[in-house]
């Protein structure tokens, strides 16, 4: 088996296992087992643990906001493109195996103890409110809305993962659009253009 087919085995079982599990339950041997890709390989591949967690990070999260994107971009309506995002967080919620938002859940588990792992979690919640801001940019609502939406969805993230249901994306939705019709009634000030 060549490097980048071992990698992608490595790869599909830690996302399966840790996702599933957390990062901690899951020790090497067992990907080893998942993977069918040698001890030997996986510590070739990834000397350290941190770096295999990091990898299937980075990897997840260029899945995971490309199936935002397509999603929210078949809303022709700049407008409903906001409240796509929470639709999409709804159906992620539902899906089978939901168990949260991975890059939360490693946080909570490796945040203290690996930069590796904070770094890209910072990444990927960075590049997730950059995508809402530029949405909003999109609807030429006030940029401050970003903020606001992010928080939004990033609490129902925590709470669908709690409590296993898909509501806390509807609710959120319907916050989203509160704000919307008070940020298009000038409840939210937008800052001037500057030259």
């Amino acid at each position: 088996m060549d490097s980048a087919a071992a990698r992608d085995r490595a790869l599909d079982a830690a996302e399966e296992l840790f996702y599933a599990r957390g990062v901690q339950c899951v020790g090497m041997d067992e990907l080893r087992g998942a993977s069918g890709v040698s001890l030997k390989r996986l510590y070739q591949l990834f000397p350290a643990k941190e770096q295999l967690v990091a990898a299937y990070l980075a990897r997840r999260d260029e899945r995971w906001r490309g199936r935002l994107a397509a999603h929210v971009a078949r809303q022709r309506d700049a407008r409903e493109r906001i409240p796509a995002v929470f639709d999409w967080l709804e159906e992620w919620f539902g899906e089978a195996g939901f168990r949260g938002c991975a890059w939360i859940n490693a946080h909570g588990e490796l945040g203290a103890t690996s930069a590796l792992v904070t770094e890209q979690v910072r990444a990927h919640k960075e590049a997730f409110r950059d995508c809402l801001a530029a949405l909003v940019d999109d609807a030429r609502l006030p940029a401050s809305l970003a903020g606001p939406l992010f928080l939004l969805a990033e609490g129902a993230m925590v709470t669908a993962g709690i409590t296993g249901s898909t509501r806390p994306a509807a609710e959120a939705r319907e916050a989203a659009r509160t704000l919307m019709a008070a940020a298009g009634r000038g409840g939210l000030s937008r800052p001037a253009p500057t030259a």
